[in-house]
């Protein structure tokens, strides 16, 4: 965990560690319902048609629930997912053939839902490039700038606006069709583009009329309303704060005493919550601490090797080289695999590196990756790791200071971090429809 406390070697060595109250106990705070933002509950049901609707998509073939589908908790369970032009989910999704076959692996992992939609959310992507600039959550700082429009309901239907307009997602090639030739142009054009498309549907524009005021017929449907609609889905169907934590919290029930030592070294020595902070579990800050990397990366600026560094992407400071937003820990046991790239399969793997992240990249093998085998891409897919120059940079810039791990404090975070998971967690308020308006497959 990112740490700063200068006694914490220490501490690690005692594996019977017994730890009494929590000198800091004022971090913990409870997720009240309260805190999420308020949408229209008949905007949420047309929001869950559109999420899983493929006529957001260029070439009519992936829909914003391929990568976030309710079988796979809200994400997709790969390291690196199959865009636009693959077949399937999850772990079995294939990367096509022939024309359309994918070209790389989605850059970033697919990052989880749960709770975006909370008041204090603030900045959406890994890299933070979409991001809340005012009190009230009306005016946001997104990669469109000035053309990014106004009537947004939230900074989620802000971030929703860019996965369809991106080519390797959802937009496919601009060759591939009009929408994608669009957004190539101008990315309000490829916008005005798909409204159109959902404004053709009788039934979409019966239900746009009913959810939202000021429609009154499908030609006052425009890119807002639509992003509007898939914000209050996520936001609502995606609560979640019915944890064994939540109840430990409000009830004073006792958690499991392997989960209540894990919680204890997490809010004290381990210094876990220095960064996985507030009832959300995270800072919303950035912060560099030495995923493995691999894939495509999103390399800019004429850099030749496939790089990601992250927040400097948005920010062009190298400051900002290799840090990436600190995630929400609410039911991370079920959004595996883990780190910004999906490196670590499973919670203790990603644990031990947050404790000792250059001991956990010397052990780290293109193994431990969730990525479906795509022949055509095995040569391309782990070529940064033959670049030291590149490793050694990642290493420069951590933030981690390394600690001795010992097995009974990795098992107790890790039944926290499973204490963290929501009751009612797989039991979703609408779920996955058996069909949605255009009539097209629903995955």
């Amino acid at each position: 965990m990112l740490t700063r406390f200068p006694l914490l070697r220490t501490v690690l060595r005692l594996a019977a560690l017994t730890l009494t109250a929590l000198p800091a106990a004022a971090q913990q705070e409870s997720l009240s319902p309260q805190g999420f933002l308020n949408f229209d509950k008949r905007q949420a049901q047309l929001g869950q048609l559109l999420f899983y609707d493929k006529i957001l998509s260029g070439n009519r073939n992936i829909s914003c629930g391929t990568c976030h589908h309710h079988s796979l908790s809200g994400a997709d369970a790969l390291s690196l997912g199959i865009g636009e032009g693959g077949q399937g989910l999850g772990l079995d999704r294939t990367p096509g053939e022939g024309a359309t076959r994918i070209a790389a692996r989605i850059p970033r992992n697919a990052p989880a839902l749960w709770n975006l939609g909370h008041g204090d959310v603030r900045v959406l992507f890994h890299d933070g490039r979409v991001e809340k600039t005012d009190a009230k959550g009306m005016a946001f700082e997104t990669p469109a700038k000035g053309k990014t429009p106004a009537g947004l309901n939230s900074v989620l239907a802000a971030q929703a606006l860019f996965p369809v307009s991106s080519p390797a997602e959802m937009a496919g090639a601009p060759d591939e069709n009009p929408v994608s030739a669009a957004f190539a142009e101008s990315i309000d054009l490829g916008w005005a583009m798909l409204a159109d498309r959902v404004r053709a549907i009788p039934e979409y524009e019966r239900l746009f009329v009913r959810a939202f005021p000021n429609v009154r017929s499908g030609a006052d449907i425009t890119i807002v309303e639509i992003a509007n609609a898939i914000a209050a889905f996520e936001a609502s169907e995606w609560q979640s704060h019915d944890s064994p934590y939540d109840t430990w919290l409000s009830r004073g029930t006792p958690l499991s005493p392997e989960a209540e030592r894990g919680r204890q070294l997490f809010f004290g020595a381990a210094g876990c919550a220095g960064c996985h902070s507030g009832p959300l579990f995270t800072d919303q800050e950035f912060h560099a601490v030495g995923i493995p990397q691999f894939g495509p990366g999103r390399p800019f600026d004429g850099d030749t090797l496939p790089r990601d560094l992250g927040r400097m992407e948005t920010t062009r400071n190298p400051s900002d080289a290799y840090k990436f937003r600190t995630p929400s820990l609410r039911n991370v046991a079920l959004t595996a695999p883990y780190g910004h790239n999906g490196a670590y399969p499973d919670l203790r793997s990603m644990i031990r590196h947050m404790c000792d992240p250059i001991t956990a990249r010397a052990e780290w093998t293109p193994g431990m990756a969730r990525l479906p085998d795509v022949a055509w891409l095995k040569d391309t897919d782990f070529r940064l790791m033959s670049y030291s120059d590149a490793a050694q940079a990642e290493l420069d810039h951590l933030d981690i200071t390394p600690v001795e791990m010992v097995d009974g404090d990795i098992d107790a975070l890790e039944a926290f971090l499973n204490a963290l998971t929501g009751e009612t967690a797989l039991t979703r308020p609408l779920g996955h429809p058996d069909r949605v308006p255009s009539g097209l497959p629903v995955d």
